[in-house]
């Protein structure tokens, strides 16, 4: 597991999502929400984990696949009616796996 890959993954997902919240908030009426949040949230989580993959330089396909994976407890956590909890333990799974994805790059070819 790399730490720091972990913590600046977390931090950027954290920070992507904010922004991106903040801006959609801004600019979309709450209707948009309650009637195409179902697709927008999951599109709008990948998208900042794009961004924070290719920052980072981590293997996009390996990112993306752990972001869709951390965003099954937000889902669940929207369906408990506790979204942003959801969101912020999604933001750890994510964190941890980017971490995890950076760990499994760096082991030598004779280690795999």
């Amino acid at each position: 597991m790399s730490r720091g890959t972990a913590i600046r993954a977390g931090v950027g997902q954290t920070l992507a999502v904010a922004v991106l919240s903040i801006a959609l908030a801004l600019a979309l009426p709450h209707a948009f929400f309650t009637d195409w949040g179902w697709i927008a949230g999951p599109a709008a989580w990948l998208l900042c984990a794009y961004v924070v993959a290719r920052v980072l330089r981590l293997p996009l396909g390996g990112a993306l696949i752990g972001a869709a994976l951390a965003g099954i407890p937000s889902a669940i956590a929207v369906v408990l009616g506790v979204h942003w909890l959801g969101a912020a333990l999604a933001v750890v799974v994510f964190a941890l796996w980017c971490g995890r994805l950076e760990a499994d790059r760096e082991l030598p070819a004779e280690a795999l």
